[in-house]
């Protein structure tokens, strides 16, 4: 089980393809924006060799939209992510 301290927040690393998992890209990606914080999940995957990034909620929580209920994910990543491409997902402790 790996952990991933983000701006004084912990995420596990519940799921990683490809190896596509490199937290100094994510750090360095994230260190200026505080826009992921409320999410519960945080999905990353590399299209054009570009980290791209994506928040996600449990299926109970109020705020979370189709768009963005974790139990999607597998369709998000169908529809919107290159064809076999590398990601990785953290999920907020």
């Amino acid at each position: 089980m790996k952990i991933v301290k983000i701006n004084n927040l912990e995420y596990e690393l519940v799921k990683e393809y490809k190896d596509g998992f490199n937290e100094e890209e994510l750090l360095e990606t994230l260190s200026d924006t505080d826009y992921f914080y409320e999410f519960d999940y945080i999905f990353g995957d590399y299209s054009y060799s570009k980290l791209r990034l994506k928040g996600f909620y449990e299926s109970n929580n109020k705020k979370k939209k189709d768009i963005n209920d974790i139990k999607n994910l597998e369709n998000y990543i169908k529809k919107y992510c290159s064809f076999e491409c590398r990601y990785f997902l953290l999920k907020k402790k």
